[in-house]
């Protein structure tokens, strides 16, 4: 009867230990990242290479909120409207 107690005391230490470590490694993966800058999207999105962001070059929040954050309507980004518009993250 001991030894079985021992045995299952034993896989109760094991499993809580297991379970504290799988649960702390997912709090760290879970980190947001910095926005990226203005100038960051540039370099990984402007396809054309013309130093702008327009609609077809861009994805995620950034073109579903592409309408509002072009505020001059000329139909690209700039950096000032990048700063004074950028998206909310949050998906439609």
């Amino acid at each position: 009867m001991k030894t079985m107690n021992s045995k299952i005391g034993l896989m109760m230490v094991f499993f809580c230990l297991a379970f504290v470590s799988v649960s702390s490694a997912q709090q760290r993966g879970g980190e947001q990242k910095a926005p990226p800058t203005y100038a960051e999207l540039v370099k990984e999105l402007d396809a054309n290479e013309d130093g702008k962001l327009e609609e077809s070059e861009l994805k995620g929040p950034l073109k579903d909120d592409f309408a509002k954050i072009d505020t001059d309507e000329d139909g690209y980004i700039s950096e000032e409207e990048f700063d004074n518009g950028k998206p909310s993250g949050k998906r439609k």
